[in-house]
């Protein structure tokens, strides 16, 4: 490949990166233009929850479909990486899609390089499901530790959260919808086989940990395997009624939480394109909580030095 298409392809990247960072906050600052997320249903979708969800949370950095339960490699500098996909998820009697779901990273320094993962929510009235821009993800992950020689990596994640239009309803007058979270993740490379694990915090009480593996089953195929748990805790007003008709203020605590597995393929087609696809389950969720299938799919481009590892 020539350098003038690996600088164009680069510019390409880095200019989509850009007009994301500059337009996801406006998008999704519009109001929802369907009905309030879970109205009527049972099952609530994963765009009106705040709790991260493993098919779209975090920003691609290559072809392994990890997603939250991000790795501890970066992009070496000069390097960009774009996904797009498209997610769907089925609950017990609701569903939902997201397409497109867009993950940009680039190599900006040794040690760091900057991120952005927006996905699109398509709206259903019938779902309940409202439509617009979802959860926005801005990070800067920054290489703690990074010996490719001993295949053992650390990294720290800040980054900015910019809660979707599926979510607004379920803010109150005193919450933002702008959070910030601080991911942490480790890595053990061993060649043919990758280990992860990640578990961070983000503002408002929200908090995630897990674990993933991934194997080189080919040259060009890896298949992978990952398990997240998120969740929240926070309180509750509700209006207590006594005998005398007195109502009070009663403040009670809830938790939500959402644990989650994922399998996932990933094949190179060409030295800088791969295709992947996952398949999740919630496990020990309830349906308010968003529990169900999500199957993802999607495609991503590397540009950059030939050296670069996604």
């Amino acid at each position: 490949m020539s350098r003038s298409i690996r600088d164009w392809r680069l510019i390409a990247a880095s200019a989509a990166l850009t007009a994301l960072a500059a337009a996801a906050p406006a998008r999704a600052a519009a109001p929802p233009t369907t009905t309030q997320p879970g109205k009527g249903h049972a099952s609530s979708p994963p765009s009106s929850s705040r709790l991260p969800h493993q098919g779209i949370a975090g920003p691609a950095t290559g072809t392994t479909p990890l997603a939250v339960i991000m790795d501890a490699s970066l992009l070496t500098p000069g390097s960009a990486a774009l996904t797009v996909a498209a997610l769907g998820w089925q609950g017990t009697d609701a569903s939902e899609v997201d397409v497109p779901v867009i993950g940009v990273a680039v190599g900006v320094a040794p040690r760091f390089q900057l991120g952005v993962s927006v996905p699109y929510t398509v709206g259903n009235d019938a779902a309940g499901v409202a439509g617009g821009w979802g959860t926005t993800y801005f990070t800067g992950k920054i290489g703690i530790v990074q010996n490719d020689a001993a295949g053992v990596k650390l990294a720290v994640a800040p980054t900015i959260q910019v809660l979707g239009a599926g979510v607004l309803s379920s803010l109150s007058s005193s919450e933002s919808r702008v959070t910030w979270g601080l991911p942490v993740s480790a890595e053990v490379d061993s060649g043919a086989a990758r280990l992860f694990a990640s578990g961070g915090y983000f503002s408002g009480g929200i908090g995630f940990a897990g674990g993933g593996i991934g194997v080189q089953a080919s040259p060009r195929m890896m298949i992978s395997g990952s398990f997240s748990h998120a969740w929240s805790s926070g309180t509750s007003t509700t209006s207590v009624t006594s005998a005398t008709g007195t109502a009070t203020p009663a403040t009670t605590d809830v938790t939500n939480t959402r644990s989650e597995v994922f399998a996932g393929l990933s094949i190179a087609v060409a030295p800088h394109v791969g295709v992947f696809g996952s398949v999740g389950r919630t496990i020990g969720t309830t349906e308010a909580n968003g529990a169900g299938l999500t199957i993802v799919g999607g495609v991503s481009l590397l540009a950059g030095p030939s050296g670069s590892r996604p």
